[in-house]
């Protein structure tokens, strides 16, 4: 069943989007970067193919574990953070 998961954009993501943090709706991570694919067309050019994360860019999941597979679920209260794997560093 989908749920609405809060986004967050850091680095790379953030610039392309243009927005800081946003809300998605999906299954599983994959299903939410189609939903951000369709609704940020810069951010799927750069950071976004299909349902999957570009080489070079990871999610976070509710601050606890750092996500790349699409068929990863999703639960409601989730959080998904999503980066570049330079950011910070």
């Amino acid at each position: 069943m989908p749920v609405s998961v809060k986004v967050e954009l850091f680095g790379i993501p953030r610039a392309r989007a243009g927005v800081a943090q946003t809300v998605a709706i999906g299954h599983d991570l994959g299903d939410v970067l189609s939903d951000l694919a369709a609704r940020f067309p810069e951010l799927a050019t750069s950071c976004i193919d299909g349902r999957h994360l570009k080489p070079g860019f990871t999610a976070n999941l509710s601050g606890n574990r750092f996500v790349t597979e699409p068929d990863t679920l999703l639960r409601e209260g989730d959080s998904v953070l999503i980066l570049s794997l330079d950011a910070g560093g």
